[in-house]
């Protein structure tokens, strides 16, 4: 039972990053021949395991819905800040340089300000999908390919994750008027900034190679969408960092099922 809480340790560790398995596979290897040594033995069964790796994921949960979700959780965190949306985040200097420092600022503040809003409304959501992971999921995960983690999560949670946060975004959104500040900030480009980016040389390159729609400006995103997939993928990765400090630091297993599955 000993290997199956090192295996379950190991499978934790691909679940937050998607990284390369081969190498958690040879650590496995010799983690187990390590274990074979010694003489100690564990009263450990799989759902006690599986209540271990849920539960760790659920800390994780609730320390990055908590932390994004103050004041400022988004905005003052550079590793998850919501940046501009990308048909002006091409071109963000040259908005600067004409001006706009103020409409940039204002549209960005009003995105993460709508983020960590919506952040701590979303715990329920991800602690349903945190539900539905078994013990064999995460030894599937294990004996899969090197983006095997990163697959699960993407064929398992990311649709239904953004379908139930999409409508939390966009009443966020309203409250920040983000829409508002995303149509000055693009009405401010379109007047002062587009005639020089248009007309020219790299535009009729760029319209010959077929990559045109890259211009900022020749097309429409949604903001929705993109503020969505910002929040998420900011979640996501303040959940990888605290499983990462459980994992590490004894100090950090604050539970006794903690400390059970993921005490050295």
């Amino acid at each position: 039972m000993k290997k199956s809480i090192i295996i379950s340790s190991l499978v934790l560790s691909t679940l937050s990053f998607g990284f390369d398995l081969k190498s958690i596979t040879n650590e496995v290897t010799k983690s187990v021949n390590s274990s074979n040594n010694t003489q100690t033995t564990s009263n450990l069964d799989n759902t006690t395991i599986s209540a271990g790796l849920k539960d760790a994921l659920k800390v994780g949960v609730n320390f990055a819905t908590t932390e994004l979700g103050k004041p400022n959780g988004y905005l003052n965190n550079k590793e998850v800040k919501i940046p501009l949306p990308n048909n002006l985040s091409t071109v963000e200097a040259v908005i600067r340089k004409a001006g706009g420092d103020k409409i940039a600022d204002d549209l960005i503040n009003s995105m993460n300000s709508a983020a960590s809003k919506a952040a701590p409304k979303t715990a329920n959501i991800f602690m349903q999908a945190i539900e539905k992971m078994s013990l064999t999921d995460a030894q599937n995960i294990l004996n899969g390919g090197d983006n095997a983690a990163t697959q699960y999560f993407k064929n398992n949670t990311t649709n239904s994750l953004k379908e139930a946060i999409k409508p939390i975004i966009q009443d966020s959104m309203k409250d920040n008027n983000v829409a508002q500040y995303y149509d000055v900030a693009n009405n401010f480009y379109q007047s002062n900034v587009k005639d020089l980016t248009s007309n020219n040389t790299v535009s009729s390159l760029a319209k010959n190679f077929g990559v045109d729609s890259y211009i900022p400006g020749n097309a429409n995103e949604s903001l929705d969408d993109f503020v969505t997939s910002k929040t998420i993928d900011g979640l996501f990765s303040m959940i990888a960092k605290k499983e990462a400090s459980i994992r590490e630091n004894p100090v950090e297993q604050t539970t006794s099922i903690l400390k059970q599955v993921f005490g050295k």
